[in-house]
């Protein structure tokens, strides 16, 4: 699993997980992006941990910040274990200052700069930047092969785009070796965005995709241990896109990495939404879960199989611990110890199951009810009779039990939805 050439030593990896996810309410209302739960049974964060384990590196450090304290509970209980070839998993969280407040991080280099001196007590030769907030599979100790044969000071994973998503990524310029020679975070006007455009040549040599013209960045960085610290003394700003990469630049030595497999930023409901129903579709354009290769790993925990009585279910994932006598489900996940009593239907949705070992987090869905591109967040109970259809097409709506989000319904978590009750 672990690749021949990483050294064990060489590399460190940093996973961001400190945002506050405001887009995604409200299943960020409770906790953090990070800590949701994805694909039945995991979090999404395990992404980020998973493809740092698959490529051997065994020094992990999550830095967490807004609703963290599931989120490190779960990270703690789950990957504190020799169970995980010995990977050490720390977690730093902000400090409090001389006046007992809360030394909050404002952006992505600040979290780092923040925990700067810890960091660097590893003796790491390269620190791997990832994100807790995205769905990939990449072989990233490739990358830092890829870091050392170009003796980058700075790495970026980059991801060819089109137009639309350019515009809320950060776009480079790269010349024939892939060095970038230019940077701009989220152009949001067509003049600055079609400077960025790949051009023709590279484009035929590095195989860009249809009308994917642009390079995104991923959020992804490898950065030389000594470039990494030099930079956040030098600079003080708060961000990596907006503020040190542009710095870094000037020095030169920042190459791109071009990865063309499934990316997805987890950024709103509806990018939610359709990576969780993708996973449905048996598609290749979307996350594997079923790779032996490079698995994604995430916490054990001691539940039956499913249980399903009488219940015809198509194009499904049925989680474990699960007891189900619904009259049928389609296009649907369904994540664990979710009970859904007789006669009901459920299509195009998603129930998110329990991420607690607690009954009390446990959802419930009574007889008879429809639902139909729903979101089910954890701990929630539909009495009978309950249908979830928005027949209406109603594109925004907000309530103390569920709100919809571009047409998408999401019953919050721990709310009661009261027999009979139709939207």
């Amino acid at each position: 699993m672990a690749h021949k050439r990483i050294k064990t030593e060489e590399v460190a990896s940093i996973i961001l997980a400190g945002g506050e996810g405001s887009r995604l309410k409200p299943l960020t209302e409770i906790r953090c992006k990070p800590a949701v739960t994805f694909g039945g049974r995991y979090r999404i964060i395990d992404v980020a941990i998973s493809n740092a384990l698959n490529a051997g590196f065994r020094d992990i450090y999550v830095l967490s910040q807004f609703l963290a304290a599931s989120l490190n509970n779960y990270l703690l209980e789950t990957y504190s274990s020799d169970g995980f070839f010995g990977a050490r998993l720390e977690v730093l969280t902000p400090e409090q200052n001389s006046d007992n407040k809360k030394m909050w991080y404002e952006g992505t280099a600040d979290a780092v700069r923040k925990n700067i001196k810890r960091l660097l007590e590893n003796p790491a030769k390269y620190f791997v930047i990832l994100s807790g907030d995205q769905l990939y599979s990449m072989d990233l100790a490739h990358m830092v092969e890829v870091a050392k044969e170009t003796d980058a000071d700075l790495l970026i994973a980059t991801i060819p785009v089109n137009e639309v998503e350019a515009k809320r990524m950060g776009v480079m310029k790269i010349n024939d070796n892939l060095e970038i020679t230019d940077f701009y975070e989220k152009p949001s006007d067509a003049k600055t965005l079609l400077k960025f455009a790949i051009a023709p040549e590279i484009s035929a040599r590095r195989g860009a995709i249809n009308d994917l013209s642009f390079l995104g960045s991923m959020g992804i960085y490898i950065f030389k241990r000594e470039a990494l610290a030099q930079l956040l003394e030098d600079d003080p700003r708060a961000d990596f896109g907006k503020h040190i990469i542009p710095s870094q630049l000037k020095k030169g030595k920042t190459y791109a990495y071009i990865f063309d497999g499934y990316w997805e930023d987890i950024g709103t409901i509806t990018s939610y939404y359709n990576a969780n129903m993708c996973l449905t579709e048996n598609s290749h354009a979307c996350l594997d879960l079923y790779n032996e290769i490079r698995p994604i790993y995430s916490q054990s925990i001691s539940l039956p199989a499913a249980r399903i009585t009488n219940t015809r279910v198509s194009n499904s994932i049925i989680c474990e611990g699960s007891v189900i006598s619904a009259s049928s489900i389609s296009q649907s996940m369904i994540g664990l110890k979710t009970y859904i009593d007789q006669d009901t239907t459920i299509q195009n949705s998603i129930l998110m199951g329990s991420s607690s070992r607690s009954n009390k987090s446990n959802i419930h869905v009574g007889k008879n009810c429809r639902l139909d591109k729903v979101i089910i967040d954890e701990g929630a109970y539909l009495e009978d009779n309950v249908t979830l259809i928005n027949a209406d097409n109603i594109q925004s709506y907000d309530s103390k039990e569920l709100s919809i989000s571009d047409g998408i319904i999401v019953v919050k978590a721990n709310a009661r939805i009261l027999s009979g009750f139709t939207l």
